[in-house]
């Protein structure tokens, strides 16, 4: 059987990097070398990604993130694209529409190859934070970039979207629904687990044994920080013993901390910490509503954390309202702090929320997820298929 070559072109492949990184590595992890042959192509990344060669090409620091890389391929030297021209490609798959992934689009129309795609961000939901001091400018630069996105999305032949909300949106956006395919994110339930609970691991965070409200994640503006610190004042003016845990890193930290100073900020936690923080606290809030998907709830979920989050993004689609969790208007601090405190102060209805969270969780699963794409795949890439797709 030949193997299906595969050029992956990503900005960041490095993994843990984000929730995106995680998807990707998944993917990888459970890439079969018999069937697959892959040539990955980053603006940062490790020479290597399962035993396949991973090109670097220049690129640039993102100026208000800069743990963000942008690759520049037009900077890029002959041999680079010499290697990929010899690596000849049945099928490019690329992660964002950077200008990586334009030039991969346009490589890849050029040469008759099918393209598929993972949303992974929800960009235009990102334009109201950057853009926060010129408000008259969001409007206008949504439209641009829905324009440009939407024609970019439109020319690949398979777009995996992770919930069925943001689906919904981008085709009343004005993105054809004809490619997309709903494809949610696997979980690692035997690293998220109730059973990590461990009340002397959250004591030496704490110092004490109050209810703990955790928010995991980056800690960049477009998550909707500003609505936790509305959050964490208003337990303080409530006069609530409440321990507030903020996990992550990311550019707004420092501001974050200054803002809130009694919470506890431990950093970037890898998973293992992560997993028995999660278990260990009380309520998991998450105000953002840039998420297509939402791993940190979804993980929480799994734990036994019961979630309270924004009534918006892919987030939305875990929580079945009362049941496994509460959504609530996005901005409103008063909302969140009402389910936190009805979910504290009331063990009986934890338990029960807390177990049906952790039963919806089972049913994400990283194996079926990478069977589904690695079978679509070879399907895109069979002669007949081709043959479709060309005409």
């Amino acid at each position: 059987m030949r193997k299906v070559k595969v050029a992956f072109f990503a900005e960041i492949l490095i993994a843990d990097f984000d929730g995106a990184a995680r998807t990707m590595f998944q993917l990888f992890e459970r890439l079969d070398p018999g069937k697959f042959e892959f040539l990955f192509i980053c603006a940062s990344g490790p020479d290597r990604i399962q035993g396949f060669e991973c090109l670097k090409i220049p690129s640039l620091r993102i100026p208000f993130n800069n743990n963000y890389m942008i690759g520049l391929p037009s900077l890029a030297n002959r041999g680079t694209w010499a290697r990929l021209d010899d690596f000849a490609p049945d099928l490019i798959h690329i992660a964002t529409p950077s200008f990586l992934g334009h030039f991969a689009l346009k490589y890849a129309r050029g040469r008759s190859v099918p393209v598929t795609t993972i949303y992974h961000t929800h960009f235009i939901s990102y334009i109201a934070y950057y853009l926060k001091y010129l408000p008259f400018l969001v409007k206008p630069v949504e439209n641009l970039i829905r324009k440009r996105q939407n024609r970019f999305y439109d020319l690949c032949d398979k777009i995996y979207i992770p919930s069925t909300s943001i689906a919904r949106e981008l085709a009343e956006s004005g993105m054809s629904s004809k490619n997309m395919k709903i494809w949610k994110r696997g979980m690692d339930t035997g690293l998220f687990s109730p059973q990590k609970k461990d009340r002397e691991y959250l004591r030496t965070r704490t110092g004490n044994d109050y209810p703990t409200i955790l928010f995991a994640s980056r800690l960049v503006w477009e998550k909707n920080l500003e609505t936790l610190i509305d959050i964490y004042n208003a337990v303080r003016i409530g006069g609530l013993s409440y321990n507030f845990i903020v996990a992550g890193d990311g550019v707004a930290r420092k501001e974050c901390e200054a803002r809130m100073p009694d919470a506890i900020f431990p950093g970037q936690l890898d998973h293992e910490q992560l997993s028995v923080l999660y278990a260990s606290a009380s309520v998991f809030v998450f105000p953002s509503v840039s998420e297509t998907f939402g791993n940190v709830v979804l993980e929480a979920m799994a734990s036994g954390l019961v979630p309270v989050v924004a009534d918006g993004g892919g987030s939305r689609d875990f929580i079945e309202e009362g049941e496994n969790g509460y959504k609530c208007e996005p901005y409103d601090a008063a909302a969140y702090l009402e389910k936190i405190k009805q979910i504290i102060e009331n063990p009986a209805l934890q338990a029960r929320l807390s177990k049906n969270a952790v039963q919806y969780s089972q049913s994400y699963d990283w194996d079926e997820l990478a069977r589904i794409y690695f079978s679509d795949l070879i399907a895109l890439t069979a002669p007949t298929e081709k043959i479709k797709i060309e005409n």
